[in-house]
């Protein structure tokens, strides 16, 4: 199973690490899902079978933890006061029987002080004092999260004065669900019990349901009948037991695996619900049309005067001398674009993957209104004019030179017979007339198909000006087409990644849901309650 733990956890860390990198989401989330190595009390020790059961004193200047410290291990084992070791140092007191382990350099070994007591009463207990991380010192908060993984039982350590502190709790709030707790109302001799049930009421608010609370006086000579040090003290050996310690290394596993589900089912919120990607469809069309009839308008103007030079010179031009995909298109393209991606950011949806998938089309826009206009307008100038136009064309061409033909036939039949009548009959020969008829018919007859054919040919103009607006047309289909391209590639990938964090979900659940033979809250809660009464 322990196998099969660490392949989740670096699953986990590559998804983390992937996502983040494509933008599904943001480093301080990534960084959220990070999992350290397993630490644990258990590598302090050469004999983890034997190991002591390790507690750490936790809590504001000022509220006599090194005191209590004393007081429990029946000797002066820790420093207090001034003579105490500096506020960034983590105390270590074990018996001298217990062999410490020498750790990796991962161990905060280089921020702790280690004594060594003969006290016999807390052979099986290992003290940690921590230092005061309500202090001014940034660094007491590291040292405490470095030391929080190899500790068994939190002890958290008030006074009346000070107990409403709240900057350590906070922090112990979210780090310390893996270990059991212990409350202590220290210097309980200058306590009231308004005090007392105030506290009891903060801690029910941070979800300990019936906190057990010690009342505690640090010094000897102020005990009065209400010290429960006695009761501390017996309930702390009643949990150095190899069984109690075990149960407690194993809750601590148990929890670290629940809190790796909750982080994992954070995240899937943080990706959003799929199916608003298809909502968005709805819009993304809405949109689309009030931009291309806004771009089309724009572009009336530039395709006119276009349309114009490619009439004057008969061939199409470099549309470098009038720009239709100007700055003004591209400003009102990436606002349509910028919209989606506002309106993903709206939805819960990770807005950088939209924004990545999208940029390839504000390039490629400008070069299909370029392309597809100076194709169209080629395409329209091949054949200029309508059906119509171009039937009527043909025909008048053939007549242009058939009728000419026919006449020119027609003239030289009469003047051949006129000739041959007029050499068997002796008449007159064909006259002036004849000729100047004759010379008109045949101009005619070539005359009138020109003249149709040069008042019937199409526009270059309007041929270019078709041409354009039909090139246009299908470029707005195609940047429609790559858009819509582009959010289904998103849907895709959110439905990919959503996937891949589904099944690390179901392998986090099932590893969470395995029975744990350690202490749960209720359970450890009862002991305590037993050891009071």
């Amino acid at each position: 199973m322990a196998y099969e733990y660490s392949d989740l956890i670096a699953d986990i860390d590559h998804w983390a690490h992937q996502s983040a990198k494509e933008g599904w989401i943001d480093p301080q989330q990534a960084s959220l899902l990070a999992v350290e190595p397993e630490s644990s009390a258990n590598e302090l020790f050469v004999d983890k079978a034997e190991r002591p059961l390790i507690v750490a004193f936790l809590g504001g200047t000022g509220v006599g933890k090194s005191s209590l410290l004393n007081r429990l291990a029946g000797k002066e084992i820790a420093k207090a006061g001034v003579e105490r070791p500096t506020s960034l140092e983590v105390t270590l007191y074990h018996h001298q029987s217990v062999a410490i382990h020498q750790l990796d350099d991962t161990f905060p070994l280089q921020d702790i002080t280690i004594a060594q007591h003969t006290e016999e009463s807390s052979r099986h207990v290992i003290w940690i004092d921590m230092p005061d991380f309500d202090s001014t010192e940034a660094k007491n908060k590291d040292i405490v999260m470095q030391w929080l993984p190899f500790v068994d039982v939190l002890m958290y350590v008030v006074s009346p004065e000070r107990y409403r502190d709240n900057k350590a709790w906070q922090l112990l709030l979210a780090k310390g669900a893996s270990h059991a707790w212990l409350f202590v109302m220290n210097q309980w001799d200058r306590g009231q019990p308004a005090q007392y049930d105030d506290f009891k009421r903060q801690l029910a608010k941070a979800g300990f349901d019936n906190p057990i609370i010690y009342k505690t006086i640090s010094y000897p000579e102020a005990v009065t009948a209400e010290d429960q040090s006695a009761q501390l003290k017996a309930t702390i050996e009643s949990l150095a037991t190899a069984k109690t310690v075990e149960h407690l290394e194993s809750r601590g596993v148990h929890q670290r695996k629940n809190a790796i589900r909750q982080k994992l089912q954070q995240t899937l919120k943080v990706l959003g619900d799929g199916q608003l990607i298809s909502a968005m469809e709805d819009m993304r069309e809405q949109r689309w049309k009030n931009t291309k009839d806004q771009l089309k308008q724009g572009f009336e103007w530039p395709i006119k005067q276009l349309s114009i030079i490619y009439g004057k010179k008969g061939k199409t031009v470099q549309q470098q001398d009038i720009k239709l995909w100007d700055d003004w298109a591209q400003s009102r393209f990436n606002d349509y674009l910028d919209e989606l991606v506002l309106t993903a950011d709206q939805k819960g949806l990770p807005s950088t993957p939209l924004r990545k998938n999208l940029a390839q089309c504000r390039l490629q826009a400008e070069k299909h209104v370029e392309t597809q206009t100076e194709l169209g307008c080629r395409k329209s100038m091949v054949n200029p004019g309508n059906i119509v136009q171009r039937a009527v064309l043909t025909i008048v061409r053939i007549c242009e030179v058939l009728l000419p033909l026919i006449a020119m036939g027609i003239v030289g039949y009469e003047v051949f017979y006129g000739y041959y009548d007029s050499a068997l009959t002796g008449e007159e020969f064909l006259g002036t007339d004849f000729a100047v008829h004759s010379v008109l018919v045949i101009l005619l007859s070539w005359l009138i198909p020109f003249f149709i054919r040069k008042k019937m040919q199409p526009s270059l103009e309007k041929a270019a000006l078709r041409g354009l607006d039909q090139g246009l047309d299908s470029a707005m289909a195609m940047i429609e087409l790559d858009v819509q391209q582009a959010m289904a590639t998103f849907t895709e990938q959110h439905h990919d990644v959503a996937q891949s964090l589904t099944v690390l979900i179901d392998s986090s659940d099932r590893q969470a849901a395995e029975k744990s033979p350690g202490l749960d809250n209720e359970r450890l809660a009862r002991m305590l309650v037993n050891e009071q009464e």
